[in-house]
């Protein structure tokens, strides 16, 4: 479970510091955000957003509570991004990666709550 857990996690990370330095460079993500009718400070917010994740969820590693907060946080954006991705009428499968990681973030934030139930509180 703890291989599972680590791969998933650096993976998600990775996948969120990709995402997130990709709202300040990517025209095709400057569109989709006016498609979605949000303003260039939501996108920017957004990749400001996405990059703490990251950077959280492998901090999470040594201080779960943060790892913990950082996927949490994830969670609640994908649950927006997909609700928002309905609304414009993408549909559920051009929507399904944000569900995706809406589940995979939620998965991480319940394992660190679970690291920290055990009595797990950081490296020592």
């Amino acid at each position: 479970m703890a291989s599972l857990f680590h791969t998933t996690l650096t993976l998600n990370a990775i996948f969120f510091l990709f995402y997130g330095i990709q709202c300040f460079r990517s025209p095709a993500l400057a569109a989709d955000f006016r498609r979605f009718n949000l303003p260039d400070s939501q996108r920017i917010l957004t990749g400001v957003l996405q990059l703490l994740g990251s950077a959280g969820l492998i901090v999470g590693l040594a201080v779960p509570v943060i790892g913990g907060l950082a996927s949490g946080g994830l969670a609640l954006m994908m649950l927006i991004a997909f609700i928002i991705r309905l609304k414009v009428g993408d549909g559920v499968i051009v929507s399904a990666p944000s569900l995706i990681f809406l589940v995979i973030n939620t998965w991480i934030s319940y394992s660190f709550y679970t690291l920290l139930q055990e009595g797990f509180t950081g490296v020592q």
